[in-house]
């Protein structure tokens, strides 16, 4: 499982690295909102530890505009901010749960591992014969498992939350990419060729049909 802590204090992340790591988390850090952001926004993580006070952007700001782009991440906010009013306006950014700082680790652990119970129940996403494993990253198709880059992964796993809906180029291109201005849409014909081939599957599938000029859509066939 990845986490990622947004902390500008360095004493705060150094604990919290060295207690998640020790209990088996990976751990990546960022010192400031700006940082936090993008790190949110180009690596996927299962879980983001967030403080509301931070120089370049608040928690708060963070949280809004990455719930702009991610719905499903759980984001838990640990902030010495501790009036009722904070905790809504928290929540209402799109956090899932808000503990106040001086806190216990043991606590923190036991709400980590709450949230992470509550992702497994929709861990695992099946479109006809392929299958994600979100929490370890890992994709088959039937039995063997195959191996994708992590922008391959990304997008797979973007059309198959998707699956039933159109995804257009351009909406791809901004949601996986996080590029929201002119771009050439073709690289993503190159990755989904990657994706195909990889999955020994052909243009005419079904599984994954290209919309002509338009994008592409993820049918579940079973």
């Amino acid at each position: 499982m990845k986490i990622l802590i947004v902390e500008d204090e360095k004493g705060i992340s150094d604990f919290l690295k060295q207690g998640l790591e020790e209990e088996g988390y990976s751990v990546t850090f960022a010192s400031n909102g700006a940082d936090g952001l993008e790190l949110a926004l180009t690596n996927m993580f299962d879980l983001i530890l967030l403080d509301w006070m931070m120089p370049q952007m608040s928690g708060l700001e963070v949280c809004k505009a990455f719930r702009n782009k991610n719905t499903t991440t759980p984001i838990l906010f640990l902030t010495a901010k501790d009036t009722i009013q904070d905790t809504i306006q928290g929540l209402r950014a799109g956090a899932n749960d808000y503990i106040k700082k001086p806190f216990s680790f043991e606590e923190l652990l036991e709400r980590i591992k709450i949230h992470f119970r509550s992702q497994n129940e929709d861990d695992t996403l099946v479109l006809s014969n392929i299958k994600i494993i979100q929490s370890k990253h890992q994709v088959f198709s039937n039995t063997v498992e195959i191996n994708l880059t992590q922008r391959e992964y990304e997008l797979l796993l973007y059309l198959i939350r998707n699956k039933g809906k159109v995804c257009t180029r351009t909406q791809i291109i901004e949601d996986v990419w996080d590029i929201h201005f002119e771009y050439d849409t073709g690289v993503i014909d190159v990755f989904m060729n990657a994706i195909r081939k990889k999955l020994n599957l052909n243009k005419d599938d079904e599984s994954i049909k290209t919309i002509r000029g338009v994008g592409y859509i993820a049918n579940d066939l079973n």
